[in-house]
């Protein structure tokens, strides 16, 4: 039996990397998928997969900053299979790495839209379906830089905190409904966009990659599917007692 047998799962950013990796194994575990992102080709390419395997999703393009367009989506979503019962807030993207004296307010706000704004959009519409169903679990996905910081784009960081603190306030919030919200924090993971990082660093993605390895006492920086699985057990009545909570998923990088 699936873990996540019978349950709806919308993912945002679930074209690429975790998103995409997260989008598959609930399936594989029994959800029905809602693949929601901006890259329509890999979304669909997600969904294919998917059925191809017996599973069971469907393609939303969707602009998690959009207010309008979440609340459509999210309805249409809802008419399709009925229920909300996951949704993981996956979307994100990193900004523009220049110390704060140097960043525009555009690019300040351009990340707060995305990994904020788009957290909060996304779970607003969740919430009265799951509210109505007296179930749900919401996973959101911060970063261990929600929790430490570094000295670089401290734009994200600063949306990563957000996250992590939204998290908690709606798990106190939302309690009574049988609604529990955790988020989770990624090591380094080598995804599109830990790539396209490497790729505008100065000594290039292998040299990136090799000084990634480094911060990890494990040795090695995550693949997508570590964090999957952490969603996948979130996301399943396995972690009916966990609510407010931090799964940190980071090969040891917060325990120097």
């Amino acid at each position: 039996m699936g873990r996540v047998d019978g349950k709806t799962a919308i993912v945002t950013g679930g074209a690429l990397g975790i998103g995409r990796e997260s989008c598959l194994l609930l399936a594989q575990h029994g959800a029905k998928v809602a693949v929601v992102d901006l890259q329509d080709n890999e979304g669909k390419a997600v969904v294919e997969e998917i059925k191809k395997s017996g599973g069971e999703a469907a393609y939303w393009h969707l602009d998690v900053t959009d207010e309008q367009e979440v609340k459509k989506i999210f309805n249409e979503i809802k008419e399709k299979y009925d229920t909300i019962d996951v949704l993981v807030n996956n979307a994100g993207i990193a900004g523009d790495n220049k110390p704060t004296h140097e960043l525009t307010l555009d690019e300040w706000r351009k990340v707060q839209a995305v990994n904020t704004d788009g957290v909060f959009l996304c779970t607003r519409e969740a919430l009265p379906y799951m509210k109505q169903q007296k179930k749900g679990s919401i996973i959101n996905i911060s970063s261990i830089y929600g929790i430490i910081s570094a000295p670089d784009i401290p734009s994200y960081h600063a949306s990563k905190g957000a996250v992590r603190l939204m998290t908690k306030t709606d798990a106190l919030l939302y309690a009574d409904d049988g609604i529990r919200v955790n988020s989770v924090h990624p090591g380094y993971i080598w995804t599109p966009l830990v790539e396209d990082l490497g790729k505008r660093s100065e000594g290039g993605v292998e040299a990136f990659r090799q000084h990634l390895d480094s911060l990890h006492p494990i040795g090695h920086v995550g693949e997508p599917k570590d964090i999957a699985f952490g969603i996948l057990f979130l996301a399943s009545d396995e972690s009916k007692f966990m609510t407010g909570s931090e799964l940190v998923i980071d090969g040891g990088y917060t325990a120097r």
